[in-house]
């Protein structure tokens, strides 16, 4: 059984945090028309990856403020994908009464994805992409293998599980066994080749990479009471973290994707990325107590540096560097969503309930192990069998990608 939680004592919601949340989810919503007549339910312009981390967002944000506004949305135009499935799940967002449960869609996700474990090449990992046509194919990265690593340990503690918590321990020491996870330095690369059997490295650096992995580590140091390996893991990530994504130069406690915010070359995936780590910074906090005093600042720094970005457009539009404090002229969805992560994630000191459940702590959404077990469509290299041919190039797509045919998805919407 997990471990339970202690955490300093909880205080009231400050309606201005709930305000300034309320404010950037409501601007955010503005760019989704998937709910809209002739509309595809959950589909976002040019990418299917981000339809699910917007709706994991509406999770956090409805579970944190209790803010109801956009949950029929939500129920009924999600589109499911994994770790947004698994979220619902642990956050208690009420399942849909006539169709898949939360739980179960994270299952399907997670049964799907390890038929897809490769061991052509490099002794084991998840391939960027599925098929081999698509650009990407030959490489193996941090968050498709980082974010399934994530999406095991969940299981794990959620259903009590051991065969996720075994796939876990299997994504964390395979990574480990290449450039993408130095367990020494605690170094997160992006990605290797197969080319040259994954000893090569991609090493530009993101915070979703390191999130991924960090709250995979948070939920197994949990799953397991507190095992030594675990504790280990989570404060050698959470210590790169601290030293690489906060500069001291804005004060140490304000959170920047450094890579590609100083010149102005972000695109829309990469403004996502620090709304991601924040999230998962928070469950952090909660899952690995001893982390709370650590985390919790550079939560509150960011977050109050990150609303106060948003005055663009005389219509509350958020910027992308949040150290500046002031709107940089960057606005759309993506930055109203990081900005809403970052927000959500806040009420984490301010509201110790938002740790998230388990089976045997209060989660009711219903099991379904063998979920996706009869989606065999497609293969990659010589392993096993992969799902529906919806994948677009969007890395993260890998990890929570939906478990069941778009066809009966759109079903469940419409009933």
């Amino acid at each position: 059984m997990p471990m339970q939680l202690c955490l300093p004592e909880a205080t009231a919601i400050p309606e201005s945090v709930k305000d300034a949340a309320s404010t950037v989810v409501y601007g955010m919503m503005h760019y989704y028309h998937g709910n809209e007549s002739g509309r595809i339910p959950g589909k976002l312009p040019d990418t299917w990856w981000e339809g699910g981390a917007m709706f994991m967002t509406l999770i956090e944000y409805w579970h944190f403020t209790g803010d109801t506004t956009y949950n029929d949305e939500g129920n009924d135009d999600q589109m499911f994908w994994g770790l947004a499935a698994m979220t619902a799940a642990e956050l208690q967002f009420p399942d849909v009464s006539d169709g898949y449960s939360w739980l179960s869609l994270a299952q399907g996700v997670f049964n799907t994805q390890i038929k897809r474990w490769d061991t052509s090449s490099c002794a084991g990992g998840m391939r960027w992409q599925i098929y081999t046509y698509e650009a990407g194919y030959r490489m193996k990265n941090s968050i498709s293998n980082g974010g399934l690593f994530q999406l095991a340990a969940r299981l794990a503690r959620y259903t009590s599980n051991q065969t996720y918590a075994d796939w876990a321990e299997k994504l964390w020491n395979w990574s480990a066994s290449t450039p993408l996870l130095n367990t020494n330095t605690w170094n997160v690369a992006d990605s290797t080749d197969v080319d040259d059997n994954c000893t090569s490295q991609g090493n530009t650096q993101w915070t979703y990479n390191y999130g991924a992995y960090i709250g995979g580590a948070a939920y197994m140091y949990n799953y397991t009471n507190g095992t030594t390996k675990w504790l280990n893991a989570v404060n050698g990530l959470l210590n790169t973290v601290v030293d690489g994504f906060f500069p001291a130069k804005s004060g140490g406690n304000i959170m920047s994707d450094y890579t590609c915010e100083p010149t102005q070359v972000c695109n829309n995936n990469e403004i996502i990325f620090k709304g991601l780590l924040s999230m998962w910074l928070a469950f952090t906090a909660l899952l690995v107590p001893s982390t709370y005093s650590t985390i919790l600042p550079k939560l509150q720094g960011s977050g109050a540096a990150a609303a106060a970005t948003c005055t663009g457009h005389n219509n509350n539009s958020c910027g992308v560097v949040w150290y500046n404090s002031t709107w940089d002229g960057w606005s759309g969805l993506e930055e109203q969503m990081s900005v809403t992560s970052i927000l959500a994630a806040n009420m984490i000191g301010l509201n110790t309930s938002g740790a998230p459940v388990t089976s045997t702590t209060g989660g009711n959404s219903t099991s379904n192990p063998s979920a996706g077990e009869s989606d065999n469509e497609g293969k990659s290299g010589s392993t096993t069998d992969v799902m529906t041919g919806d994948v677009v190039g969007a890395a993260f797509v890998t990890v929570i990608l939906t478990a069941v045919p778009v066809s009966m998805v759109v079903l469940l919407i419409f009933t």
